[in-house]
């Protein structure tokens, strides 16, 4: 199969889609790799170093004609759209429940789209966010703790406090990889961390590995509005795999939090789970509500892009083999995990819970593929 790795053209987007080693597993298997000039550039990596693997650097025009599986890691924007064509599969972070423009424009274009979130495993595991999520997750307390600085507007309180003065308070909505990796990070830094959600289990669990500095809440209303009251860091890492994300914490109860306080909602790439959140880009990060702090990059992880971009590698590597080496109907099969990822096959939705997010039809993938 002739697989493209295009330059990802989201605003302070660095990362690539595959590294060298990828690019050599799938030579090996048999296949064409074509790369774009200087895609990995904001990862570090070269084109020689994509080169002395077996690509072919070349155009996104010839990318976009000729390659029959299009890897990316963001998804496409506006301009890009009209580039892809019937018959292409496009494999990449589609959240297509956070856009109902996206979602229709992508299906006027014919291809198959799978996207990297709804790859889902039986136990409920979503594989290919995984490792996004931890560096999601990581990466909120370090730009949290910047924006709680006076210098950008912040209460001028240091996460982990000092003797005889009490550390922040960090608010941690959502108990998934991203929210625990978060709630990680705040507590080994000192700070005061509570977590809040609807999975007794999880909170058990949290209960077991975390101690001393943690607590955990159950998730409603009363709850959250209490806690977003005293938090000085808020963190929104809500998920429902495909759907757009719950709203949580209400305009009311941003106005009653603290001046300066800080909200980083990493849930915006699904629409956000704070109703006064909306996306922002790694050039103009943040924005004041209620005299409250903001951060609603949708692509956190393109930050830290080396370490992004190999974490990513590593975790789409096999699906994209089984995708290049069977097609897309026969590694869906083989794979349940990698058929709950495919969103759109010829003009049709596939996936139940990007349909509700917008009221609209959807089939089963293998009644059209």
């Amino acid at each position: 199969m002739i697989i493209g790795v295009l330059k990802e053209m989201k605003e302070g987007e660095m990362r690539v889609a595959l590294t060298p080693a990828g690019v050599n597993a799938l030579v090996r298997d048999g296949h064409t790799i074509l790369v774009e000039k200087e895609a990995g550039k904001g990862s570090g990596i070269t084109d020689d170093d994509y080169i002395q693997v077996g690509a072919q650097i070349t155009s996104s025009e010839i990318i976009y004609k000729n390659a029959e599986l299009v890897v990316k890691v963001k998804e496409p924007l506006e301009h890009e759209i009209p580039l892809y064509h019937r018959g292409q599969i496009l494999f990449t972070y589609l959240h297509l429940a956070s856009s109902r423009s996206l979602t229709e424009a992508l299906l006027k274009t014919g291809i198959t789209g799978i996207a990297y979130e709804t790859v889902q495993k039986d136990d409920g595991g979503l594989p290919l966010l995984i490792p996004m999520s931890e560096v999601a997750g990581r990466i909120s307390i370090q730009v949290a703790m910047r924006f709680l600085e006076t210098d950008y507007g912040g209460r001028g309180i240091l996460l982990s406090g000092v003797p005889g003065v009490p550390p922040a308070e960090v608010v941690v909505l959502g108990c998934g990889v991203a929210g625990f990796n978060a709630a990680k990070m705040a507590a080994g830094l000192g700070a005061h961390v509570t977590i809040i959600d609807i999975n007794h289990e999880k909170l058990r669990y949290v209960e077991d590995v975390m101690h001393g500095n943690v607590t955990t809440i159950f998730s409603n209303h009363y709850n959250i509005e209490r806690a977003a009251g005293y938090a000085d860091i808020l963190i929104g890492s809500v998920l429902v795999p495909g759907a757009r994300a719950p709203v949580l914490v209400t305009e009311t109860m941003v106005s009653r939090m603290k001046a300066g306080a800080v909200i980083i909602d990493i849930s915006v790439d699904q629409g956000g789970c704070v109703e006064t959140t909306h996306p922002t880009t790694h050039a103009q990060p943040v924005f004041t509500t209620h005299d409250v702090i903001h951060y609603g990059v949708p692509n956190m992880p393109a930050a830290v892009p080396r370490t992004s971009t190999y974490a990513l590698t590593n975790a789409t590597l096999p699906y994209i083999q089984a995708i290049a080496s069977k097609g897309v109907k026969r590694a869906a099969l083989d794979d349940l995990s990698l058929a709950k990822g495919i969103n759109l096959v010829n003009g049709v939705l596939t996936h139940p819970a990007v349909a509700g997010s917008f009221s609209m039809p959807w089939q089963p993938w293998d009644k059209v593929l």
